[in-house]
């Protein structure tokens, strides 16, 4: 029995060789972060020599980027749901996907953190993501449907909306990495301040 063989067979034998290495690389990520991680590192614990990586991605910033995808999307499955449009207050619907957004940063923040010098990793992560899938892009849409229905202004800027609201977990996270104190964000400010401006 191959190596290649061996590692899918040992996960169940119900995904790729490629998904297998993915999944490998992204517990890895969860694990230990993404500082030092290796090809030899990665094949290893999957079960495969060094050289199969390079049969299912075209280098080693690729299958990262990948991984880092994935364990967005587990960190994101282990979060609240968010509102949907329409249902509840406009305000406790905003405030949830700031909480949301804060949450999340936090959480992938230990993943990223070996990545500032990187550029390539990142970029391929972003190359990874389906349109539509993030949480931006979930916020920005709901913004658009709550729009739509006349719970915010017909003439709302929600794209600007949804930058300040994205701008404000980048800013509660990315400090961190230059070890600058920030205050816990004022989630109710924030959605006070924003209202002002989206309310019809």
């Amino acid at each position: 029995m191959s190596p290649r063989r061996a590692a899918v067979l040992r996960d169940g034998g119900e995904r790729s060789l490629r998904e297998h290495l993915i999944a490998t690389a992204e517990r890895m990520i969860s694990e230990r972060g993404t500082a030092g991680l290796t090809v030899r590192a990665i094949a290893r614990e999957a079960g495969v020599a060094d050289g199969v990586l390079y049969n299912h991605f075209a280098d080693k910033e690729e299958l990262l980027g990948h991984a880092l995808r994935a364990h967005v999307r587990t960190v994101e499955r282990g979060l609240s749901t968010l509102p949907d449009p329409g249902a509840g207050s406009l305000a406790g619907n905003l405030a949830a996907y700031i909480r949301y957004g804060l949450a999340m940063h936090r959480a992938i923040l230990p993943a990223m953190a070996g990545l500032i010098g990187s550029p390539e990793v990142l970029a391929r992560f972003a190359e990874a993501h389906e349109p539509g899938e993030n949480w931006r892009d979930r916020l920005l849409r709901y913004l658009e449907a709550e729009r739509e229905l006349g719970r915010i202004a017909a003439g709302a800027r929600v794209e600007a909306a949804a930058s300040m609201i994205v701008g404000v977990c980048h800013e509660a996270v990315l400090a961190l990495l230059f070890g600058e104190p920030v205050p816990e964000p004022d989630v109710d400010g924030l959605v006070a301040t924003l209202l002002d401006g989206l309310n019809p």
